[in-house]
């Protein structure tokens, strides 16, 4: 699955601080709705590819978070709950 996720995606919409625990530990506010943004899929690191994070020169403090990815195999729009995993691949 990993090997078709890497060779298919095209982009990585994510949301940010979604997890209230998380951004307290961070003495982030959280926010009334979450926020999206997107990460490049050159940010995709998955067990068995040997790839490690490099840490910035000067760098401190590093956190990390484990991302939970779905692939979406087939398109859509509005898509009702019931018929939602119809489209993960």
């Amino acid at each position: 699955m990993a090997h078709r996720y890497l060779q298919q995606c095209r982009k990585i919409i994510a949301i940010g601080r979604n997890y209230a625990l998380h951004a307290a530990e961070l003495g982030n506010k959280v926010p009334e709705t979450p926020f999206w943004f997107l990460k490049p899929t050159t940010s995709i690191i998955h067990n068995g590819s040997g790839a490690s994070i490099a840490f910035p020169e000067g760098c401190q403090e590093m956190r990390h978070e484990i991302e939970l990815g779905v692939f979406i195999g087939v398109g859509g729009k509005a898509i009702k709950a019931s018929g939602a995993m119809q489209h993960v691949g």
